[in-house]
């Protein structure tokens, strides 16, 4: 197959976008460590979800990724620090598990860290640079959200 110019520079702006978002990871990796947040990425992501609404742990780990017992062994964690709780519901086989007001707050405080650490970056970028990035971001979210899903698995990264 050949490729056509249009490929070769949509490969081009893959391989530059791929090269964004691991410099994008860092900074978050960043915000991050310089921090207040006492828990590891996996419990964090999962409090991502969790900051969604109340699940169950069998669809909390499927959206991990994980197995049914390694999520809940998460959620014994996760409880034991004051970040989530469990709710048994009427029939007591299907647990629920929700974010505490002290899991929220350390999301917010992670979140307002994060938005510090890409400020400082932002700041160090002309107006129009900046300008140009808010729009080829908006751009690319649109089409990514137009594009039809891969294996239905999303990856929740909250504002």
């Amino acid at each position: 197959m050949v490729a056509t110019p249009g490929q070769g520079a949509a490969a081009e702006s893959a391989a530059t976008l791929d090269e964004a978002a691991i410099s994008l990871m860092n900074v978050w990796a960043r915000a991050h460590h310089a921090s207040d947040v006492p828990i590891p990425a996996t419990q964090l992501r999962a409090l991502f979800v969790l900051e969604q609404g109340a699940v169950n742990v069998s669809s909390l780990a499927t959206e991990l990724g994980a197995l049914v017992s390694s999520a809940s062994r998460l959620c014994d964690r996760l409880e034991a620090g004051g970040l989530l709780l469990r709710d048994p519901g009427r029939d007591r086989r299907e647990v629920t598990v929700r974010l505490t007001a002290e899991g929220q707050a350390l999301l917010d405080r992670l979140r307002l860290r994060r938005r510090e650490e890409l400020a400082r970056v932002l700041a160090t970028m002309s107006s129009p640079a900046r300008a140009a990035l808010l729009w080829g971001l908006t751009q690319f979210h649109e089409a990514a959200s137009a594009a039809p899903e891969g294996n239905g698995r999303t990856f929740p990264m909250p504002a």
